[in-house]
Order: structure tokens, then sequence, then C-alpha cells
């Protein structure tokens, strides 16, 4: 089955299924966020980004093999309004932005920077630290030894635009971060956002002037 990326709440995952990792979409309420559980086909660790809500949805999707961290990607409330009990039924540990970590009411268990390292299993992911939606917002890059990237982006970029920004600087600084650090990336670099449907860099890059343009 083709994986589309589109998921609705209260409907089944979609799971892209690459050489070496599966990553499974999840939509939760009751504001329609992604959660996205990875899982290493060598070794069968899991990793769930963005414990959201909806506990027992993202806990069925988690299963009996159990996961060993779970990464919120920025502070908002709504990215982890279930990370307490995923956190305790599972004993995950806890992945977090630096700048974010003492905005999150379950404590950080591994503080993240631009450039560290995440792994599940033998699989690893990069940090990349973006400011503007929040002081510590964190995207993750996969680069798939055998295709293209793909990268989680929590609420920093979505298809159409960047995250939310309330001030202009917020604004330049997000851009630039995006510039810098994610639309460095191959046009075919598959894009996880925090809500709604996926897209590419490729398909978004062409917008950038006019993002500039309009200011959000």
């Amino acid at each position: 089955m083709t994986y589309s990326g589109a998921v609705k709440v209260g409907g089944p995952a979609d799971v892209h299924e690459l050489q070496d990792l599966m990553i499974s979409k999840v939509a939760v309420g009751p504001m329609d966020n992604n959660a996205y559980l990875l899982r290493c086909r060598a070794t069968g660790e899991q990793l769930l980004i963005d414990a959201a809500n909806d506990a027992a949805t993202l806990l069925t999707l988690i299963g009996d093999d159990g996961i060993a961290s779970v990464v919120t990607t920025h502070q908002h409330g709504d990215h982890w309004q279930a990370l307490a009990e995923v956190v305790s039924a599972t004993g995950a540990r806890t992945v977090a932005g630096r700048e974010d970590a003492p905005g999150i009411p379950v404590a950080t268990d591994v503080a993240v920077d631009d450039g560290d390292t995440v792994t599940v299993g033998r699989v690893s992911l990069t940090a990349r630290h973006l400011v503007g939606h929040t002081p510590g917002s964190i995207a993750l890059v996969y680069d798939d030894p055998h295709g293209h990237p793909h990268v989680f982006t929590g609420d920093c970029l979505f298809p159409g635009g960047p995250g939310r920004t309330t001030q202009p600087a917020e604004f330049q600084s997000l851009m630039a971060g995006l510039e810098e650090r994610v639309f460095t990336l191959p046009d075919e670099t598959w894009v996880y956002p925090g809500h709604g449907n996926d897209t590419t860099i490729g398909t978004e890059r062409p917008h950038l002037a006019e993002w500039h343009a309009r200011g959000w």
C-alpha cells in the first residue's frame, strides 16, 4: 500500500515503510495533531515523536514492544498532553530541545542542541534547532542511506508556509533557520509536520520568496 500521510482523528495510522525504518503516522485530537512512531527494522526499537494527545491511541499504536524514547518537538501544550501517561506506561526517556525543555511539564531526560544525534535502534536522526515558533523547537532529520532524507518539522514547517509566529523578528528567525537547516536538504526530502498533510522540500522551496513577502 502506498503511503500518503493523509490521516484523520479516529482513523487508522498510515505507515511509510523504508528499508531500515518504519514510520507510522497517526492523528490525535482535539487539535488534529500528528504523532509519529519510528521503528528500527534491525532491532525493533521504537521512538515516538510528539505524545500530543489521546494516550490510549498512542499506546495502542506503540503496542507490546514499548518505546525507548519520546521526542517532544516543542513546548506548546498541544504537543505533550499525553506525554506523562505515555512515559508512565512505557518508561521511555524524554527528549526535547534544550531551550524548550523548561516549558514542558514532564521532565526532559535528554536536552538536545542543533546537530545532536537522536537514535532509535541502529537508525540515527539529527536534531535541527529552529527559533521562532518557540525558542527551542527542533526538527529531526533522517538521512536515509538507501534513498532521500526525511524530516520531522513539528510546527516549524507545513505545506504552504512556516509555523505561526507573533513578531516580525520571530518570523525572520524561523525563516532563517529553515533556510539554513532544512531547505539545504534536497527537493526529494519528505516533510512530516506536526499537523495536517505531509509535503516535500521541493514542493515548498519555490514559495520561499512569497513567504518572505507576506511576512508569515
